[in-house]
């Protein structure tokens, strides 16, 4: 086995020792179902079989809570108890390490996206069978979140690759990643056209809503991929820095 899923292992092993994981899971899908269900009329009230509002909730809960949660120890916690300079002087390089701690986390992640799925197999398979559902919106919807998710995860790595606090890691992690979210929620009553742009470029919401919607577009899915990229490599660099200190 390679040293990248060595470590990809051992986290992974280590998210699921954790009782956070399991305390997130449990809150997280029924606040979701609530949202999905009744917030400003909810499901009910859309008059169509559609699971955008679930895509959009979702991210968001991914971003605020999930996120910050399963990246704040990766490294930051390394640091902390010293464990990093052994794992760094071990004949592992350092982008293995960055790689395998990414993996682990993106891989919890995508067990809590795909804990949702319940939602479109209970009510349009069994037991309600509500009737047909076009399952393309919902494939593209699901894509989004995968690659949202894969973006957030790199944020919160690599913040929690220069500090050493898990509670400032989690915090910054939250509140840049809703930041994302939010300066796209309000984008008519910016009047500056050149802010507008800028945040609808930048926003995750923004990018979210069309996968929700069933359209998937290059510039949408390279979003999120340069982000992921761009923050591995910053994480890689400041992991490479510890090492030269």
């Amino acid at each position: 086995m390679s040293p990248t899923l060595t470590i990809a292992k051992r986290e992974l092993r280590a998210n699921f020792d954790s009782a956070a994981l399991y305390v997130v899971v449990c809150i997280c899908l029924p606040v979701l179902a609530l949202f999905f269900f009744y917030y400003e009329g909810g499901f009910w009230q859309a008059n169509r079989a559609s699971f955008e509002r679930l895509f959009l909730f979702a991210a968001r809960g991914i971003s605020a809570v999930v996120v910050p949660v399963v990246t704040m120890r990766l490294v930051a916690e390394e640091r902390r108890s010293g464990t990093l300079e052994m794992l760094i002087t071990l004949p592992v390089k350092d982008h293995q390490v960055i790689v395998g701690k990414f993996l682990s986390a993106w891989a919890v992640t995508l067990i809590l996206i795909a804990s949702t799925m319940l939602f479109p197999i209970l009510m349009f398979k069994a037991p309600w069978s509500l009737g047909s559902l076009d399952w393309g919106p919902v494939i593209t919807g699901y894509l989004g979140l995968v690659l949202l998710s894969a973006a957030g995860v790199s944020v919160g790595l690599l913040i929690s690759s220069i500090t050493e606090s898990q509670i400032v890691a989690v915090l910054v992690t939250g509140v840049l990643l809703v930041l994302l979210h939010v300066c796209g929620m309000f984008l008519d009553k910016i009047d500056n056209h050149t802010m507008q742009q800028v945040f609808a470029f930048i926003s995750f919401d923004s990018r979210m809503a069309p996968f929700a919607r069933g359209l998937l577009t290059t510039r949408d899915v390279l979003y999120f991929l340069s982000i992921t990229a761009l923050c591995l490599m910053t994480a890689f660099s400041a992991l490479e820095r510890r090492k030269w200190a």
